[in-house]
């Protein structure tokens, strides 16, 4: 496995080397040791997995009181993973990154705590994978509205297409009057 560090500090790409063949391929997702020699958590209390159609936007969400890191992976299709800074202290609050993620290319985004996490759904369908440090608490949970200017995420949508959202995510708030991490 290698780590690939992103403009954001701590938010990073995990590879992992793919095998494959005539038959299909293999890569190895989680190695309690290999995770640990690279720094990153090796205990995980969750592991969700989300099925979206084509141009579902879901995000920008976090835990506030109960912050999760996760480790984001597509099983099928592909997305564009995006993380947000969150934190008030932090110097590169507000800014963001996002990479494109896509079954069997052995790549995993690594999002600590303090980060907020959303992706569009690129292919006809994908699901995605991710493991969570903590477990999901319902009452900790927020959202930031995707298209928020200040943060200015550059989802690749196609020209005139407005993603598909949830009535939580299109109210979300901007993060001006978000509550978010200090």
């Amino acid at each position: 496995m290698k780590v690939e560090a992103t403009s954001l500090p701590g938010v990073l790409i995990v590879q992992s080397p793919v095998y494959g063949d005539a038959r299909g391929f293999f890569t190895e997702t989680f190695h309690e040791d290999r995770f640990a020699s690279l720094g990153l958590a090796t205990h995980f209390a969750q592991d969700n997995q989300s099925r979206s159609m084509k141009g579902v936007l879901r995000g920008l969400h976090y835990q506030l009181e109960n912050p999760q890191a996760k480790l984001v992976r597509v099983a099928s299709g592909s997305v564009f993973d995006v993380a947000v800074d969150i934190r008030r202290s932090s110097p590169h609050f507000g800014k963001w990154v996002g990479t494109t993620l896509a079954a069997g290319d052995g790549r995993q985004l690594w999002i600590p705590e303090g980060f907020a996490h959303g992706f569009l759904v690129l292919s006809d369908i994908a699901d995605v994978v991710y493991k969570c440090t903590t477990v999901y608490h319902a009452d900790s949970n927020r959202g930031i509205r995707w298209d928020d200017q200040d943060i200015a995420v550059q989802w690749p949508l196609e020209l005139n297409q407005r993603p598909s959202l949830s009535d939580k995510d299109r109210e979300a708030p901007m993060l001006h009057s978000a509550t978010v991490f200090e």
